[in-house]
């Protein structure tokens, strides 16, 4: 009995998983809400805007609301967004979009090169691309043509790198050599500075103690007496002397004399 519940459930889960990926059917657009337009192989003029790890219909339809898109389309993780419907060429059966969303299992995101598309609620009326603009992958159709471009650019580019390099090595040896020269030459001529620089300035300090040395040696051979005596004469200041003080011109009275009395002298006639 038990073996009989366990067949029952996991048919059950099984049909649940295998309607969760189902694409919804076509529904009339609605203001206001998303709805399913279809399963297309294309996206017509639609752009691809973000990829989501967690992508679902009200993720992708929601990112294009908000950039003021009128349609959207996912496929697995990609979302893209435009103002028009891909052609109807491009209408494929829904069960061709059984991918289900990443973020929820219940949506079909597209399938096998094929697009979820949806109106995003801003719109009713909305337009679709011309036949010329839909192709079956866009993703890949855009980058097609990239690819041939870009692999002529990189060979192009390898081309032209790899003869300048061959001829610019000679230049370059010369250009090392030189500056390794000009380094030497610089850090020579510094340390040369540097070495005349030291050797002056002790030249300086050994003349300047030859100058002590000659001036201790003059006050030691003067009798202790300095170098300013001249040789021991000594040089006074005549005001302290009273000597020099006198008085000594003719005429004058002299000075050692006591004028106060009377004195008679007889002289002869």
């Amino acid at each position: 009995m038990s073996l009989r519940r366990f067949a029952v459930a996991a048919v059950v889960v099984f049909a649940s998983l295998s309607s969760a990926t189902k694409e919804k059917p076509p529904q009339e657009p609605k203001p206001g809400t998303d709805t399913v337009h279809g399963c297309y192989k294309s996206v017509g003029t639609m752009k691809m805007l973000q990829s989501f790890d967690f992508n679902s219909q009200g993720k992708c339809v929601g990112l294009c609301l908000d950039k003021k898109f009128t349609a959207a389309a996912s496929n697995k993780n990609d979302c893209y967004c435009g103002n028009e419907y891909p052609n109807k060429a491009d209408l494929v059966d829904d069960d061709k979009c059984d991918e289900p969303c990443p973020g929820f299992g219940d949506d079909a995101c597209g399938g096998l090169d094929t697009y979820t598309v949806y109106n995003t609620g801003d719109r009713v009326a909305v337009g679709e691309a011309d036949a010329s603009s839909s192709s079956a992958g866009p993703s890949k159709t855009s980058a097609a043509p990239d690819a041939p471009a870009s692999t002529s650019d990189s060979i192009h580019t390898v081309t032209a790198s790899s003869e300048p390099e061959q001829q610019s090595s000679g230049p370059n040896v010369a250009g090392i050599a030189a500056g390794v020269v000009v380094g030497v030459v610089g850090v020579s001529a510094i340390i040369g500075g540097i070495f005349f620089w030291m050797r002056r300035k002790r030249n300086a300090e050994i003349e300047e103690e030859h100058r002590r040395n000659a001036a201790v040696n003059a006050f030691i051979s003067g009798g202790g007496k300095p170098p300013g005596s001249s040789g021991g004469l000594s040089m006074s200041d005549s005001r302290l002397d009273p000597v020099m003080n006198r008085r000594m011109s003719d005429g004058s009275i002299a000075d050692n004399q006591d004028y106060s009395r009377r004195i008679l002298r007889v002289t002869n006639a």
